[in-house]
Order: structure tokens, then C-alpha cells, then sequence
């Protein structure tokens, strides 16, 4: 499960290469990327193979020119790290080129304008724009107004719909396939946006769910009532143990401290749950554990040595994702 020198496709993917270039007519060519319910399991096939042409185009010649004069607008209104930067590599490792705006109170939405009008103003000098906000269905209003593909970078405690797809990518190079494991999420289920996205994607696939969090942190209803129509069985646990043993794939979350108005209610949840080595021995031999970062306290920083910890393989795995959605959506692919 370590990390591999030298990378070679699984043997589903060896059969044929992709051929990039002008098309038009691909599926995804001009779509906004919003959330995780317009993607049947079709689609997933076909962008997962796009995402390991990507992976095995950058373990050869680092950066190409698919979208060279293409422009992406990345436009963040809440802190990323990761989203952000590998968003930004994926576009620079295409061959394109990105206007980086990390920071909206140094813009022109300090002085009061609207998400309409700065969507409308980006696509005047961008061909894709890539969006973080804080507020739950802003990606859905950008949308509305815009000309040029969307792609949904987190909308408040909505959806995430780019890390669930590398989150869902990473279980299948992972572990070989996703028909058949039990999954278990752990933590902050009420606002990880992350989980909301990952369990939908997951109720495609025969899985069986745990989730697992304090009880005033516990996964929407409204979602696991989806879930449920898809005939996912699904338990709910306050007590990792509970599933530990059976468990194929551990997804932990941060508690999200900025997502709290009360202080004290936070500080009663934020060390419900600590993954460390003593942990990770009641686990299986052959499990991963995910983690879609910023980490603070639920994962100590001795388990990173175990090969089972998959959060910064991740982490790689999203930049093919993300560079597969950019060639997708632009006709590339």
C-alpha cells in the first residue's frame, strides 16, 4: 500500500488510451461541475479514466500544453490550501493559465458586489472559473449567471463535489474497487460538506455505511434518507470501535470550529475522536485511512508512518481528478 517509484495502470485501464484534443462533443464539454447527483456511475468510469491518462501523462513528461491559452479563474471566498493549490497546478500542468483570487477583501466584492456580477466579470477573461463560498448553493447562483463552466470548489456546509470524486478515486487505486467494502465516516458528519458529497457518490456502489460522530454531530437526515432510498444499508455509532474491525475505508473529519456559534459547544466535540497507532492496531491489515485536511487534532501525527494512512496519496490523487474535470469541461478530453 505504499506509495509506488513507478507507476503502472491498473489492468482495467490498460486496454485503451484516451485520445485528447478538440471534443466538443465529449459529455462534459461547457457543463458546470455543481454537485455529486448529476453523475451516474457511467460518468464516474469515464472520468476516473481520464483522471489515470492524466496520472500516467504526468508520471512521464510532468506538463503538456492540452489547454495551452486557456484561462482558469480560480476564485476563493473562504481559506483553502489544498482545493485551491491543486486546482491551480492541474490548470499550469495542462498548459494553462490561472487568475489566482485568493483573497476577496482585496477585490471588488469588498465594496459590495454581488456573486452575479463578479462571476459575470471573471468570464469576461477566463474560460472556466473554479469557486469556493461560504454560503450553501452560491455555486448553483454562479451558475445561473454564467456563461462559462462552474466547477463548485465547496459551497458553506453543502457539497464538495471535486473532493468526493478524488475521495472516491483514491478507494478504487487504493484498495482495487468500491463494489463490496464497508466505508465509515467519522466525526463532524453535520457540516463536512465532504461526507454529504462522498456518501452520495458511495450509494452508487454496493457499500455498507457507518457513520460515526458525537450525537449533535450526527450525518443530516435529509441524507440519509437519500441514502436509504438507494437501499444503502446504513448504522450510526457514537463508538468507533463499535465498526472498527470491519471496517475497509476510515474517512475522518475535522470538527469545524468555524462552522460553531457557540464556543463551549465546540470545545465539548473538538477530542470526541482521536486516530493513533494504538487505534489503528485494532484495524484491518488491509484498510486505508482518508483524511480530506486541514487536520487539527483527530489524526496524530505518528500514524503518518503507517502505510495505511492514504491522506497525502490523497491528496495527489485529486490533482489528476482535477486536471481530468478542467480537460472535461473544456472540450479536451
Amino acid at each position: 500500500m505504499a506509495a509506488q517509484t513507478s507507476y503502472q495502470p491498473p489492468k482495467r485501464y490498460q486496454s485503451r488510451h484516451l485520445p485528447f484534443g478538440d471534443r466538443r462533443d465529449a459529455p462534459f464539454y461547457g457543463k458546470h461541475i455543481l454537485s455529486v447527483k448529476q453523475f451516474s456511475r457511467e460518468d464516474l468510469t469515464y472520468i476516473f479514466e481520464v483522471a489515470h491518462e492524466m496520472r500516467e501523462m504526468v508520471m512521464r513528461v510532468g506538463s503538456f500544453d492540452l489547454l495551452k491559452g486557456k484561462i482558469l479563474a480560480n476564485l476563493f471566498y473562504e481559506p483553502s490550501t489544498r482545493t485551491a493549490s491543486s486546482f491551480i497546478a492541474a490548470m499550469q500542468r495542462l498548459g494553462g493559465s490561472v487568475i489566482a483570487i485568493n483573497e476577496v477583501r482585496y477585490s471588488s466584492v469588498a465594496k459590495g458586489e454581488s456573486l452575479p456580477d463578479t462571476i459575470r466579470t471573471l468570464e469576461a477573461y477566463a474560460d472556466v472559473i473554479v469557486l469556493r463560498h461560504p454560503q450553501k448553493g452560491s455555486a448553483a447562483l454562479a451558475a445561473k449567471y454564467a456563461r462559462k463552466p462552474i466547477i463548485n470548489a465547496g459551497d458553506g456546509t453543502g457539497e464538495h463535489p471535486t473532493q468526493a470524486l478524488l475521495d472516491l478515486f483514491t478507494i478504487q487505486e487504493e484498495l482495487g474497487q468500491v463494489d463490496g467494502l464497508t466505508v465509515t465516516l467519522l466525526g463532524d458528519l453535520k457540516y463536512g460538506r465532504t461526507v454529504h458529497s462522498l456518501a452520495r457518490l458511495l450509494s452508487m456502489y454496493r457499500v455498507k455505511l457507518h457513520y460515526v460522530s458525537p450525537p449533535e454531530l450526527r450525518m443530516p437526515r435529509e441524507i440519509v434518507e437519500e441514502i436509504a432510498q438507494a437501499g444503502i444499508p446504513q448504522e450510526e455509532h457514537v463508538h468507533l470501535d463499535d465498526v472498527l474491525a470491519d471496517t475497509d475505508v476510515l474517512y475522518v473529519t475535522r470538527v469545524q470550529k468555524e462552522r460553531f456559534d457557540d464556543p463551549e459547544a465546540y470545545e465539548r466535540v473538538k477530542d470526541f475522536y482521536i486516530i493513533t497507532p494504538e487505534v489503528m492496531a485494532r484495524a484491518k491489515d488491509r484498510m486505508i485511512l482518508m483524511h480530506p485536511f486541514p487536520r487539527v487534532y483527530e489524526i496524530t501525527l505518528d500514524v503518518d508512518e503507517d502505510p495505511r494512512a492514504a491522506y497525502f496519496r490523497q491528496m495527489e490523487y485529486g490533482l489528476y481528478v482535477r486536471m481530468a474535470l478542467l480537460a472535461m469541461v473544456l472540450g479536451k478530453a
